[in-house]
């Protein structure tokens, strides 16, 4: 080394919510961290323990104080608001250590408590800190100055994951959509402090993979500290670090989910004695350090963009789940939306319903064996739980939609109940529907000659199609906020038949010829052959290979890439095999080694095929397809096409039954879409709090392959004077592929050269990772999506407003008289 340094040492426990133990247990543990920091302070003050004098205590989540403040004695709650006021304790603007999955409501809901309770105790947070997860959305940046937070320390783990501006253990300012700027410190691994061997009988060799011995309890802590201080600062002045202070995070112990260790403020001590004038080691907190920060003449740079998390993949390890959450979540939204001023839903009626979307969305995916003993009860324990707070907040949101929409006349069960029905449009953007008015099983009868449906204003008669045995579709326009009612009266009616004279079907009805002469088709607007299927607006066509085209009629236009690798929605399976397909170490291994690419060199790849196509229902208002495919690792794969009369809408619904496999695997579904080859397409994404063009707005050296996404995205182009879009909604999938999904080396933001495809798809099912994943994703799923033209969407914002009303749809309530 060739100068003096301090090491600022900032003492947590990491929160996973699992992984080590069962989450009530965890819950328990981390109450007790935070007494035992109490009791450790104590003991330093009152002269019991002399040498933990200095100890400072950072509570990582303020979801570990919430439920410490639960159970705490009234003392308890005295001593530990004094320590917090003291500087002795800090609280973290953290809730916990989130994936992408909230939406912006949700994230600042729970990232303004820690703030709120600090000020109830005459204390002021500003700063925060994350663990383990490898980036945020760009909304997250915002959501935490706007609830007060003016500093981010970010601990990334690049275990399958990478830190982004190409270097850690830097600072920068993150700047926000709206041009506000928040201080971050993009630090290194949350346990380095135990690889330097600075905790007493906690410390460990995972970063730092040298040839000393380093079981979590040594005798020769001070040898192995001196060295590997030695080379880590020295490594720092090689690599040109630009100050002489330096932070690392550390656990009590040699685990996450650690307790509190008063002997590392001894051992600190020790070293100080020892070492000082060289190398001066403090205790510290966020707060303290990023003062130091700002009064060092650090150059730090500005950077604005999104900053995808690498760790995001989780969620489509228990895809059926994710999407139970991302249902309860958009619920959620038309509960605030209906009832901002919680006349009918009180807020803590919401709080209950955040609360288990919260634990859902927390980045810890179950237990750490979950691949390498599946069978384990722990496994199971963890797993189940996980998977409950999705069904928990599903239960919670919808017995608070059902109460909002009773107390706004929705009609329960009862004889003779009215056959009228409201419709209500609960988005941000005026919109154009297909809703379906359905009946009870039992009151068919009532209408087996025939019905029309009555717009309750005008009483006069509007289209109609039967949808199912016991539903009919309308089509309804409605403002946002606004809604119409509508109800059903008997008719006799008989649907007049006969055959037509030049429409070249056969006796068969097998219809695979074009015709000759205008007027042979459909007499309803919308023509189904058996490869294609065409309105006055869009044509879909198809063949053994898949969805070759997808013309827009109003432009003339492809919607298909030309360069596309897969036709639209056809599935991409792989699966990369283990040396031993039997053996759980075998599965881990396999696995441990893919890094970023989520497969192994050896994958195999299997492309699904068509093997049939079944037509569905037809009528004046919507006509349907249902396309079979062949492919590897699913016994059912088909796509079910809903083409719309009276605009370029689809619907596509995905439906699949996945075969249980062990091997590390992936689903992908291909979406090559483009709005044509006259101008390069703009991609945006609606990520939380802003939407993003992946490859543009997101910081150097952050994951270009995938993105977590909230309703859906969007391809925008400008055209005579105005933007068209094409908006795409993925209400249940929120994961999307951009980067080559071919076995190869990985690049980051900055290191692309402009030639990448960039091909789109979406990746819905996965099991890669070695630990905490649900080992096996095989079940049923129906996955659905919604496109539709807009030939002036006047910005991104709007885009995204309506990308999200495609993906809520409308609300349909039975309601009295």
């Amino acid at each position: 080394m060739k100068k003096p340094w301090k090491i600022y040492v900032i003492h947590h426990s990491h929160t996973d919510i699992g992984y080590t133990d069962r989450q009530e247990k965890i819950e328990q543990y981390h109450v007790g961290f935070i007494r035992q920091a109490l009791q450790i302070l104590s003991d330093a003050s009152s002269g019991r323990q002399p040498t933990w004098q200095g100890f400072k205590w950072c509570c990582e989540t303020f979801w570990a104080v919430e439920r410490f403040l639960e159970q705490a004695t009234p003392q308890e709650q005295s001593d530990f608001a004094e320590a917090v006021r003291n500087g002795d304790i800090e609280l973290s603007g953290t809730y916990l250590n989130m994936t992408e999955l909230p939406d912006e409501h949700l994230l600042r809901s729970i990232l303004s408590k820690a703030v709120t309770y600090g000020r109830s105790i005459g204390h002021n947070v500003d700063s925060a800190m994350t663990a383990d997860i490898n980036g945020y959305s760009w909304g997250y940046a915002q959501s935490l100055i706007d609830s007060g937070i003016q500093h981010l320390f970010s601990c990334v783990h690049t275990h399958h994951g990478m830190f982004p501006l190409g270097r850690k253990q830097t600072p920068f300012w993150w700047e926000t959509s709206r041009g506000d700027k928040l201080l971050v410190w993009n630090g290194d691994h949350y346990m380095l402090g135990n690889e330097l061997a600075l905790c007493p009988d906690a410390v460990g060799s995972y970063m730092i993979r040298d040839e000393l011995v380093t079981p979590a309890i040594v005798e020769n802590q001070m040898e192995i500290a001196e060295i590997r201080i030695q080379r880590y600062l020295a490594q720092l002045e090689t690599e040109a670090y630009p100050a002489d202070f330096v932070p690392v995070m550390i656990s009590g112990l040699a685990t996450d989910n650690g307790a509190p260790n008063g002997q590392l403020m001894a051992f600190i001590h020790e070293w100080n004695t020892k070492h000082g004038d060289s190398v001066q080691i403090e205790m510290t907190t966020l707060s303290h350090f990023f003062e130091i920060v700002k009064q060092s003449d650090i150059d730090i740079p500005v950077y604005r963009g999104d900053w995808p998390d690498w760790w995001s993949d989780g969620v489509n390890s228990t895809a059926l789940h994710t999407q139970m959450f991302r249902d309860a979540q958009r619920t959620l939204r038309k509960i605030r939306q209906m009832d901002p001023s919680h006349e009918v839903i009180s807020s803590q009626e919401i709080a209950a319903i955040e609360q288990p979307l919260v634990m859902y969305a927390e980045h810890t995916w179950g237990f750490h064996s979950s691949i390498y003993e599946p069978w384990h009860s722990q496994v199971m324990r963890l797993g189940i739980r996980k998977e409950a707070y999705a069904s928990n907040a599903s239960t919670l949101t919808y017995r608070a939609w059902d109460k909002l929409l009773h107390s706004q006349g929705e009609a329960l069960l009862y004889p003779n109940r009215p056959f009228r029905y409201r419709v209500l449009n609960t988005n941000p953007t005026s919109s154009r529907e297909l809703v379906e008015l359905n009946l009870e099983g039992y009151e068919v009868v009532r209408f087996k000659d025939g019905l029309e449906v009555i717009d309750a204003a005008t009483g006069s008669v509007i289209p109609h199609q039967k949808s199912g045995y016991q539903s009919y579709t309308v089509n309804v326009a409605l403002d946002s906020m606004a809604s119409k009612e509508f109800y059903l009266q008997p008719v006799k009616h008989v649907e007049p038949r006969t055959t037509n004279n030049v429409q070249l079907i056969g006796a068969d009805q097998v219809y695979d010829i074009a015709d000759i002469y205008p007027g042979g088709g459909d007499q309803q607007g919308i023509k189904v052959s058996r490869h294609a299927i065409e309105s006055d607006y869009v044509r879909i066509s198809w063949n053994d290979e898949g969805i070759v085209s997808w013309l827009n009629k109003e432009t003339g236009e492809d919607l298909l890439r030309a360069d596309r690798d897969h036709h639209a929605f056809t599935p991409i399976y792989e699966v990369t095999p283990a040396a031993d397909t039997r053996d759980g170490g075998s599965q881990c291994a396999v696995r441990r080694q893919m890094g970023r690419n989520r497969k192994g060199l050896n994958v195999q790849r299997s492309i699904g095929r068509i093997v049939q196509m079944k037509e569905g229902n037809k009528g004046s208002l919507f006509a349907t397809v249902e396309l079979h495919y062949e492919v590897a690792g699913m016994t059912y794969y088909s796509v079910h096409l809903k083409v719309y009369a009276d605009s370029t809408r689809v619907d596509v619904s995905v439906r699949l039954h996945k075969d249980s496999v062990w091997n590390p695997e992936n689903l992908y579904i291909s979406m090559p879409f483009t709005l044509g080859v006259r101008d390069h397409d703009t991609l945006w994404l609606d990520k939380a709090g802003a939407p993003i063009r992946p490859g543009v707005d997101q910081l150097p050296g952050t994951c270009l392959d995938y993105y977590c996404i909230q309703e859906g995205l969007s391809l925008t182009n400008q055209e005579n004077g105005h933007q068209e879009a094409l908006l795409l909604a993925t209400p249940d999938t929120p994961l999307i592929q951009l980067g080559s999904i071919a076995h190869d080396k990985r690049i980051v933001h900055t290191q692309q050269t402009g030639d990448e495809p960039r091909h789109l798809y979406v990746w819905a099912l996965s099991n890669y990772w070695e630990t905490n994943f649900k080992a096996t994703v095989g079940g049923f799923y129906e996955f659905h999506y919604r496109m539709q033209y807009d030939s002036n969407c006047p910005s991104p914002e709007a885009a995204m407003n309506r990308v999200q009303s495609l993906a809520s749809g409308f609300t349909v309530a039975r309601v009295d008289r």
